[in-house]
This record gives structure tokens, C-alpha cells and sequence, in this order.
């Protein structure tokens, strides 16, 4: 849960915090995981928040808004729970083997 207080946010951080929340409880996220994920990504994106005035802006981080996305394990869905585990035992093995030649 994200402690503090939000005053300092614009309004615009606020939107863009509670678009980000409904994102990531849409994909199984707790409310107060989804929460503190949220304000972390407006964090990283804008810098924290933002004071009024002119010339007191800097620009944006878009990164993290293309980061994600609800394209994120697509692929991994359409896939059985057998082919999912079969891809994590070979991977499993894959990095034994590895290590042991190392």
C-alpha cells in the first residue's frame, strides 16, 4: 500500500494513477498491490509529483506506459497448463546444464 500523501499530484496523475490501477486489477492484481503499482508508474513516469508554475515542468517518461499492456502474456495464455509446464521443466533443465558447464 503506498503510504503518503497525494496532494502535491495533478489532476492528470490522479487520471493516469487510477487508468493504471484498473489496468493491473484487471489482470489479477490485488486492490492494494494495484494501487502501490499504480503510483509507481506515474512516479516513473512524471518524476513524482508536480508543483504548478511555469517552467517548472520536465518532460515525460513514456517508457513505462509502453512497457506493458494487455498484449503482456497473451501467448502464454492460449497455451495448455501441460504445455506450460513442459516448457518450465525443459527451461529448468536447460539452465542445470548450464550451470554445470560453467
Amino acid at each position: 500500500m503506498p503510504c503518503g500523501d497525494k496532494s502535491k499530484y495533478t489532476d492528470k496523475q490522479k487520471r493516469q494513477a487510477e487508468h493504471i490501477e484498473e489496468g493491473y486489477e484487471a489482470r489479477g492484481a490485488s486492490p492494494g498491490e494495484a494501487e502501490g503499482r499504480a503510483w509507481a508508474t506515474v512516479n516513473k513516469i512524471s518524476g513524482g509529483g508536480k508543483q504548478s508554475g511555469s517552467g517548472r515542468g520536465k518532460s515525460e517518461n513514456k517508457a513505462p506506459s509502453k512497457k506493458g499492456g494487455k498484449l503482456g502474456g497473451r501467448a502464454a495464455a492460449k497455451r495448455t497448463p501441460a504445455e506450460r509446464s513442459a516448457s518450465a521443466k525443459k527451461a529448468a533443465e536447460t539452465r542445470k546444464r548450464n550451470a554445470a558447464k560453467a
